[in-house]
Formats: C-alpha cells, structure tokens, sequence
C-alpha cells in the first residue's frame, strides 16, 4: 500500500526522513506516477495550485491548510492570519473536492503562529507529518462537514509587503509584517525611498521597541 506526498517546497528535509518506503515524495503534480503508483492517500502540504478532478474523484486526496477552517479559507492563510493578529490557530486536514478550502475535514492540531514566517513553516512542515502518520494508522478514516461562519481571504500580493504607516499603526502591526514575510523566496516587508528599497527581516520586540536586520539595494 503506497501513498503521494506532494509539497511545492521542502523547508526542512530531516522533517521527512522519519517516512518509510510507503511514501513517494514530490514537488509537483506528476500525472504518470500517480497513476504507475495508484496511491491509497495523495497528501498535499504547502500546495496552493487548483487539483484538478481527475485526481481528487479517482483518488483519495487530502490537504493540510493552517487556519481552523471554514475560517481563512483562500491563499496566504498564515500571513492574514498574523496580519490580523492570531497567535494560536489549527492546522486542518481535509478532503479535497471542488470548493476551496470547502473539503470534509479528517483531523485538526494546534500551531502557534509566532516568530518568522520561516519557523513557523517548518513547524508546520514538522506537525503535517505526525498528521498524516495519524492518518495511515487509523483502519477507518472519519470526515465530517465543516460548520460555522466562514471567511474567505485572497493570496497575498507582492506590494502588500510594503510598510504604510497610515495602515500599520502600532508597533505590534510593524512587527507582525515582518514577520509574516521573513520566509526563503517571499517578498520581505519593505520601505522604498526615491532610488533606493529597503527590506526588513529578523525582526524582535524589546521593551516596547521594534529590532529588525535591514537590506539597502537600489531599485532596479
């Protein structure tokens, strides 16, 4: 019995190496090992790309999205999420059908949403593979219908990452945009001043006060 595990960025490979040879691990949506496999679960981490139906009506695909659905369903959960000031939140497995987000859920565990945007990936990366080791142990997998209010947020945009005073207005605000961004290949916080762009990173609170490392470059 085999299963796919397909995640578009490992951002921490020993998190993997506790999977034994039932699991294929990729980084993208391969139509011919999925059918040369014929896997019992694809599991989809840190996916963000539309499943077509083909796949998820003929097999069984399940998805792991951080945000305690129905709630910030859509793209960037974490970074809305921070921006909006949640510290604690779920990651959510469910199975993939045609609403976003909007799949019966199979189990939820707990993640905080602190420090860098990097840490908490791993973290999560960490907690998805305990998951889905939960997953393939139990004989019978149980779903059920997500209920209560749901909300709806779009992927995040490059100039969102931009500083703006009027909008960011405390120093709590500052620091949670920094470190939502502070993650490999996502566009940091930034300031642009006439020729020049300034990213922020590695950020700290202290006393009340804000710390951040800062890269100056000129703007291309």
């Amino acid at each position: 019995m085999s299963y796919i595990i397909i995640t578009k960025k490992f951002w921490h490979k020993l998190n993997f190496k506790k999977l034994d040879k039932r699991f294929v691990v990729q980084n993208a949506l391969n139509l011919r090992v999925i059918k040369k496999i014929n896997p019992k679960i694809i599991f989809f981490i840190h996916w963000s790309k539309i499943i077509p139906d083909t796949i998820y009506k003929k097999h069984l695909c399940i998805q792991f999205h951080t945000s305690e659905l129905p709630k910030f369903r859509g793209g960037s959960p974490i970074q809305n999420q921070i921006i909006n000031n949640i510290k604690n939140t779920k990651i959510t497995a469910f199975k993939i059908n045609s609403i976003i987000d909007g799949g019966e859920i199979c189990l939820k565990k707990n993640i905080e949403l602190s420090g860098s945007a990097q840490k908490i990936y791993i973290d999560i990366e960490k907690k998805v593979i305990q998951m889905i080791h939960q997953i393939v142990k139990k004989k019978k997998l149980k779903f059920t219908k997500q209920y209560g209010k749901s909300s709806y947020y779009k992927r995040r945009k490059p100039e969102d990452s931009k500083m703006n005073l009027d909008k960011h207005k405390s120093i709590n605000d500052l620091y949670n945009l920094i470190r939502c961004t502070d993650a490999d290949n996502y566009p940091k916080a930034y300031l642009s001043f006439k020729n020049f762009m300034v990213e922020l990173f590695d950020a700290k609170l202290k006393s009340k006060n804000l710390y951040a490392k800062i890269k100056i470059s000129k703007k291309r």
